[in-house]
C-alpha cells in the first residue's frame, strides 16, 4: 500500500501514481514543532517562510530545493540523486521541509547539525543529498543578504580561475581523437579519455558521436521504465586501455593532462596492474579503480603504482575518507557538494585532505544541476588545495531552466560575481519538462553474473 503524504499548504494536487504531492512544486508550511526542533527565538526577517521541492527534467531529471525567508530572499540547493531522484524528494518533503519553517536561515551550522544528528539514521546518499540541498540554499541566502558572491563568504578567492577537465570518448581511436580535438576547440586543457573495448557492446563513458546526432558528453541515465543491461569483461579492458593511452600520447604529445575513470570495476590486483601499465603515459589520475566500499583495497594499488589515484564520488561523509586520507592512499577527493552534505561538509573534508597534501577534484557530471555546479565553483575558488574540476556542459534546455552566471573561458571556470550562487530557477520553463523515470544501467559478465557498473 502506498503511504499517503500530508497535503501541502500550497502547491499542486496529489499525484495519482504515487499519492504524493506533485514533486515539481511542493511548498510546505510546518505546524508547530516539538521542543528543540527549532530555535525558540525566530528572527522576523531571516526566518524561513517556505521551502519548495522542485523536480524538472529538461535534459535529465533534477531535484531542486528553493528556500524563501520572510524578507523574500531566495536560496537554491541541488538534491539530485541520479536514477533515484524521487527518494530524495520524499525525504525532503516528508521529513526535512516541515522542520525548516521558522528557522533562522543564517544559522547554517546549527541547521546542518540538527538535520544530521536529530535523524539518528545518519549518512547515506538520500540523507546527505537532502542535507546538502538545505545547506547550499542557506549559503545562497546568506550571500544574497550580504550582497556578495558566495565565495567571498568562504574566505575569498584563492585563484583567478578554476581549471576544468572535459570528457572525450569514442568507439574507436579515430572517433576518440576527434572527440579530444573537439574538446580542445571548446577550450579544455585537461581531458578524460574513455573508449569502447573490443568484444564489449557497451562501455561506461562512451558517448554518442555527432554522426549519430548525439552529444559528445556521456549521459548514462536512460529514460526508461527499467535499467538497461550492459556487458563487461575486465580482462579485455585491461588489455585494451594501455594501448589507447599509448596512441593518445602519440597523437597529442606528453603535455596534455589525461584522466581515466575505471568506474569501480576492478579488483585490487587488477587495478594495481592497470596503474602500473599506465605509468609511461603520465596520467593526471586514475579514478575509481576499485569499488569504493573497500577503502583498504587502495593500499595494494598504492604499493604497486605511482599513477595518481582519485576516489569519492559515491562517498557521503568525512567518515568515508578516514582511511584513504590518513594513509595517503589517494591524491584527489572526488566528492560532490550535492552528495556530501553541502558546502559546509565538503569544506571540512577538503580541509582534512589538505593536511595530507591531497587536493580536490569535485564531481561535476551532468546529473549535478547548475545549482550544484555553481556551489562547487564557489568552493573551488576559495579553498587552497584545489586540484581540478570536472565539467560536463549541460544542454540548452537545462540552461533555460537554470539561468546561471558562471563562465567557462579558455579552459577555466569562474562562478561569477552575482550575489549568492548566481543561479535563478525559471518555473515557467521548468513546467514544460516534468519528471521522467530514468535509471542508470547495470553490468553482467559473460556468464550472467551481475558486476559493478
Amino acid at each position: 500500500m502506498t503511504p499517503q503524504h500530508p497535503e501541502p499548504t500550497t502547491g499542486t494536487p496529489a499525484s495519482p501514481t504515487t499519492g504524493a504531492a506533485d514533486p515539481r512544486d511542493v511548498t510546505t508550511t510546518a505546524p508547530a514543532a516539538a521542543d528543540g526542533a527549532r530555535p525558540a527565538t525566530r528572527p522576523s526577517g531571516s526566518a524561513i517562510r517556505s521551502a519548495e521541492v522542485l523536480v524538472s527534467s529538461p535534459d535529465r531529471n533534477f531535484v531542486t530545493l528553493r528556500v524563501t525567508t520572510e524578507d523574500g530572499v531566495v536560496g537554491l540547493g541541488d538534491a539530485t540523486l541520479n536514477g533515484r531522484e524521487l527518494s530524495v524528494v520524499s525525504y525532503l518533503q516528508d521529513h526535512v521541509v516541515p522542520l525548516l519553517i521558522g528557522r533562522d536561515a543564517h544559522r547554517i551550522e546549527d541547521t546542518w547539525q540538527f538535520l544530521y544528528r536529530s535523524a539518528y539514521w545518519r549518512r547515506g546518499p538520500v540523507t546527505m543529498a537532502a542535507i546538502a540541498a538545505v545547506d547550499v540554499a542557506l549559503w545562497d541566502i546568506k550571500a544574497r543578504y550580504a550582497g556578495m558572491p558566495l565565495y567571498q563568504l568562504l574566505g575569498g578567492a584563492s585563484r583567478t580561475g578554476i581549471m576544468a577537465y572535459g570528457h572525450a570518448s569514442g568507439r574507436d581511436l579515430p572517433e576518440l581523437f576527434d572527440s579530444i580535438r573537439h574538446h580542445q576547440e571548446l577550450g579544455f586543457r585537461s581531458i578524460r579519455v574513455q573508449t569502447s573495448v573490443p568484444g564489449i557492446d557497451a562501455v561506461y563513458g562512451v558517448a554518442a558521436q555527432p554522426s549519430s546526432g548525439g552529444r559528445y558528453d556521456y549521459e548514462p541515465a536512460q529514460r526508461a521504465p527499467l535499467p538497461a543491461e550492459e556487458d563487461w569483461d575486465t580482462r579485455a579492458y585491461l588489455r585494451h586501455i594501455p594501448r589507447v593511452f599509448e596512441a593518445v600520447r602519440g597523437e597529442f604529445g606528453p603535455e596534455l593532462p589525461l584522466l581515466h575513470d575505471g568506474h569501480h570495476r576492478m579488483t585490487p590486483i587488477q587495478a594495481a596492474r592497470l596503474g602500473k601499465d599506465l605509468e609511461p603515459f603520465d596520467l593526471f589520475w586514475l579514478e575509481d579503480c576499485t569499488p569504493a566500499e573497500n577503502q583498504e583495497a587502495l593500499r595494494l594499488v598504492r604499493q604497486h603504482t605511482t599513477t595518481p589515484l582519485a576516489i569519492g564520488e559515491v562517498f557521503n561523509t568525512v567518515w568515508d575518507y578516514q582511511t584513504v586520507i590518513r594513509e595517503q592512499l589517494i591524491d584527489y577527493v572526488r566528492s560532490a557538494v550535492t552528495h556530501t552534505g553541502g558546502i559546509t561538509a565538503l569544506r571540512r573534508i577538503l580541509d582534512f585532505a589538505a593536511q595530507y597534501q591531497i587536493k580536490s577534484g569535485i564531481h561535476g557530471p551532468t546529473d549535478i544541476s547548475p545549482v550544484g555546479m555553481a556551489a562547487a565553483l564557489h568552493l573551488d575558488l576559495a579553498i587552497h588545495n584545489f586540484g581540478i574540476q570536472e565539467y560536463m556542459q549541460h544542454g540548452a534546455r537545462t540552461d533555460e531552466v537554470f539561468r546561471q552566471s558562471f563562465t567557462f573561458t579558455d579552459g577555466f571556470l569562474h562562478p561569477g560575481d552575482a550575489p549568492g550562487l548566481g543561479v535563478v530557477y525559471d518555473d515557467d520553463v521548468a513546467d514544460r519538462f516534468p519528471y521522467q523515470p530514468a535509471y542508470l544501467p547495470f553490468n553482467r559478465l559473460k556468464d550472467g553474473t551481475v558486476h559493478d557498473w
